[in-house]
């Protein structure tokens, strides 16, 4: 941090969802039902995923991956939120907000890669069936992962570094539920060209890079759908993407609805329902979306059900 002759920021206030002091209870309870719904969907995903042979193919691999992240950024934000709503001074240490910033861009980085990730498989398993399970091998598969992980954790050392590397030490108020870096940033008494700049690049380039391969992969998948001679061949292929189109949809629409609004209408009190949506909303959703429409998980499900209520019964 700037050297200086100033009294440092040792903690910041939250000022939350909202400053309303009658609606903090209502909101508690409507941010419980969302966070016990994102870890029981989740967590679902993960169990099957592990206990189910059927469900141990790429597709799912990478679908298991997508629920631990989504897990993963709902608790980074929603426990710390929760017990703000019931407290009167909503306030988290300097190094708790570094900490808490890290682990929310290593997961909302890595939600980005994925989704890109998803979208390859797809094109992979419609386009190139035959190639499939060589192109996407087990090793390939874990290489993909491991390789979506080890980036979204150094984008988010290197951006955070940034975030924490100016001054605080004049108001210490955030406008927001969580730290991000934007409302951190405005309370910052040095100069924030250096932290803006490199958050602008990263998240242009993660964004860009993302919806490049995601709409290149469907663009081809639409033009393979296309050729398919047969209705019901074509209805079979579409339907194996359309969950990932709908999670993609959702989660890219919000972010373009954020970062391209006007300037005028644009505000932090806007980018904290729009972060509302994509850091708890969309992870509870994402288990819905890709169970409802997956004949696949509806069926392991019914058989993990099956198989516990067995072992009920026999012990």
């Amino acid at each position: 941090m700037a050297p200086g002759n100033i009294t440092w920021v040792t903690e910041f206030i939250l000022i939350g969802v909202s400053g309303s002091p009658d609606l903090q209870i209502p909101l508690f309870f409507v941010f419980l039902v969302i966070y016990v719904l994102t870890l029981a969907g989740n967590l679902s995903i993960i169990t099957l995923t592990i206990v189910d042979s059927r469900l141990q193919t790429p597709m799912y691999i990478f679908l298991q991956q997508l629920a631990i992240i989504n897990l993963g950024n709902s608790t980074v934000i929603a426990p710390k939120m929760l017990i703000n709503f019931l407290l009167t001074k909503k306030t988290i240490s300097y190094y708790e907000c570094a900490t808490q910033l890290g682990g929310f861009l290593v997961f909302i980085v890595a939600e980005v890669s994925m989704l890109a990730v998803m979208a390859y498989d797809r094109y992979v398993a419609i386009c190139n069936p035959l190639l499939y399970m060589v192109v996407l091998s087990r090793q390939n598969c874990l290489l993909l992962v491991s390789l979506t992980y080890l980036y979204s954790f150094s984008t988010a050392v290197v951006t955070s570094s940034f975030v924490f590397s100016v001054s605080y030490c004049s108001s210490n108020i955030i406008n927001h539920f969580y730290c991000d870096t934007v409302p951190l940033l405005a309370l910052s008494c040095s100069d924030t060209y250096l932290p803006e700049t490199v958050i602008f690049v990263s998240a242009a380039t993660n964004l860009v890079c993302s919806m490049t391969i995601v709409l290149v992969s469907y663009f081809k998948i639409v033009l393979s759908i296309v050729r398919i001679r047969s209705s019901e061949g074509r209805k079979k292929a579409f339907s194996t993407c359309t969950s990932h189109m709908m999670a993609v949809t959702v989660y890219y629409g919000t972010l373009l609805f954020m970062y391209l609004q006007p300037g005028t209408n644009h505000s932090l009190d806007t980018d904290k329902m729009a972060s509302v949506f994509y850091t708890l909303v969309i992870p509870m959703l994402n288990p819905m979306i890709y169970s409802l429409r997956n004949k696949d998980v509806k069926d392991a499900l019914k058989r993990f059900l099956t198989n516990v209520s067995f072992s009920f019964r026999s012990m």
